[in-house]
């Protein structure tokens, strides 16, 4: 390792499993330089940039990277992958059927509590989703409504006995049991990109991220590179 400074990279938790779990020590063993991150949802990362901050790469819902402004160099971004939406039970828990928005509605209204996230891509899909199926009163009575971090991490206390999150970002607590992904009719997959700073220091990492080993790395934690 030598003396250079670190990269900061500024990131969706969509990907955090696939990145902690080797994609950036394996950049690191490459390149000889270490990477601090922040994990935040898209709009707490946009927060952050709005406070002055200025990382060397980010990576965040492709639709939202124009508003990251001067802070990117949006001629670098690519897509990484798509995320989609899944539910999670605790690891002693009966997995509820799921493969219809019938039996969607009947697991969340049956349920004691759903956790999800307020500021997450995911949560934002939810609540609107509750709404159009009709049932946002029942489970928005009841719901554990987590700012920001790992929904799933709720069924380990005992807050909720559902949680609503990117499958990527329940795979990140093995303590739980990933129930299934909502059904194809009311599913809804984010594309996340990799972008870097303005300053193009971050390029060789932006790079790295998509090479087919990183592609491997983020298939195996549930999300879709095709």
């Amino acid at each position: 390792m030598n003396d250079r400074p670190p990269l900061s990279l500024f990131s969706a938790l969509s990907v955090r499993k696939a990145l902690d779990g080797g994609v950036l020590a394996a950049f690191t063993a490459e390149f000889g330089v270490a990477v601090d991150v922040v994990y935040d949802p898209t709009s707490v990362l946009l927060r952050h940039v709005a406070d002055g901050a200025r990382p060397d790469v980010v990576i965040a819902i492709t639709d939202s990277l124009t508003a990251f402004g001067d802070a990117i160099d949006l001629s670098t971004s690519a897509v990484l992958a798509l995320s989609g939406i899944g539910i999670a039970v605790p690891a002693d828990a009966a997995v509820p059927p799921l493969s219809t928005v019938d039996e969607l509605c009947a697991a969340l209204v049956a349920a004691r509590s759903v956790a999800y996230s307020r500021t997450g891509a995911s949560g934002i899909r939810f609540a609107g989703l509750l709404t159009e199926l009709g049932i946002a009163d029942q489970v928005g009575a009841r719901a554990t409504v987590v700012e920001k971090g790992f929904t799933a991490e709720a069924l380990l206390d005992g807050r909720a006995d559902l949680a609503v999150q990117q499958l990527s970002e329940l795979a990140f607590v093995p303590e739980v049991r990933i129930a299934g992904p909502l059904p194809e009719p009311v599913q809804h997959y984010c594309e996340l990109s990799v972008v870097s700073g303005a300053g193009g220091r971050g390029k060789p990492l932006s790079g790295f991220l998509t090479r087919p080993a990183a592609a491997e790395a983020f298939r195996a934690t549930g999300l879709r590179t095709d």
